[in-house]
C-alpha cells in the first residue's frame, strides 16, 4: 500500500554500499523503511535520509514489516540546528529519547511535542530549556510523573517550600527534614509551568542561569533515580557545556 505521512528521521542504519534503512517517526508510530540507493552521492533519497530531516515520506508501506522509500518532501530542513553544535547536541539527545520512549506507548501528542520542540530549538529558544520541557512532559509517558500540584508526602496544596528528587515531588514545610535541599521559588514554579506549557505556544523565554542550572540538575538526578535511561547523548552534552 503506498502511502504519504509527515514524520522525521530519528534513525538511519547503513545497508550494502548504496543503501540505507531509515526509521521515521510519525503521528501514529515509528516506520522502518528501506532506502535503496540513498547514500549514492546523486540520489534523490540523498538529503532527505539523514537523522532530523523533517518531511512528507512517500512510502510504500508494509505494516509489520521493512517498508520501501520512494520520495520525500522537505518541510524544514533544520539548518539553524545543524549547523550549530550545542543546537543538534540537545536536538539529538530528545531525539535519542523519544526513540526510547515510543517503545513503551507512542501516541499523536508525543509525536507533535517532539516537532514542537524542535521547531523552538530550530527558531533560537534556549535548546537547554526546551529539552528540559521535553524530559520533564515524557516522564508520565514512562510512569514516572513526578508529584507537582501537591506535597508529595501528605498531599497538601500549600505551603510548598521545595522540591525533591529522592521523594519524587514536591514538599511542603510540614514534611520536609534537615536533610532536604530547599529550592528556590522560581524553581518550584517554573518546574511545574515547565510540565504544563504548551510548547507550540511559546513566545519568550528569560530565566536566569543559576535557576536554569538548579532545574537541569533536579532533572538529571530524577533521571538517575526513576528512569533507567543512559544515553550517550546526554553525555555530549554535558562534555560540550564543559568546554
Amino acid at each position: 500500500m503506498e502511502k504519504k505521512v509527515e514524520g522525521i528521521v530519528v534513525r538511519t542504519t547503513d545497508y550494502g554500499e548504496t543503501s540505507k534503512i531509515v526509521n521515521i517517526i510519525t503521528e501514529d508510530e515509528i516506520i522502518g523503511t528501506m532506502a535503496k540507493g540513498a547514500k549514492q552521492l546523486k540520489s534523490p533519497l540523498r538529503s532527505g535520509t539523514d537523522v532530523l530531516s523533517y518531511g512528507i515520506f512517500d512510502v510504500f508501506y508494509k505494516k509489520d514489516k521493512l517498508s520501501i522509500l520512494k520520495s520525500i518532501t522537505i518541510k524544514n530542513p533544520f539548518n539553524n540546528i545543524k549547523k550549530d553544535i550545542s543546537k543538534i547536541s540537545y536536538a539529538s539527545f530528545i531525539t535519542d529519547l523519544i526513540n526510547q520512549i515510543s517503545k513503551e506507548g507512542h501516541s499523536k501528542s508525543l509525536f507533535k511535542l517532539y516537532i514542537d520542540c524542535l521547531l523552538k530549538i530550530e527558531e533560537g529558544f534556549d535548546p537547554l530549556i526546551i529539552t528540559n520541557i521535553f524530559e520533564l512532559k515524557v516522564l508520565e509517558v514512562m510512569g514516572v510523573k513526578p508529584v507537582f500540584d501537591s506535597c508529595v508526602i501528605c498531599g497538601n496544596q500549600d505551603n510548598i517550600v521545595t522540591i525533591s528528587s529522592d521523594k519524587g515531588g514536591y514538599l511542603c514545610s510540614n514534611c520536609i527534614n534537615e536533610f532536604d535541599y530547599i529550592t528556590k521559588p522560581e524553581v518550584i514554579k517554573l518546574l511545574r509551568m515547565f510540565y504544563y506549557v504548551d510548547v507550540a505556544k511559546i513566545s519568550k523565554l528569560s530565566i536566569k542561569p543559576e535557576i536554569k542550572d538548579q532545574i537541569n540538575h533536579f532533572i538529571d538526578e530524577y533521571y538517575e533515580k526513576y528512569t533507567g535511561l543512559y544515553l550517550k547523548s546526554k553525555k555530549l552534552i554535558q562534555e560540550i557545556n564543559e568546554l
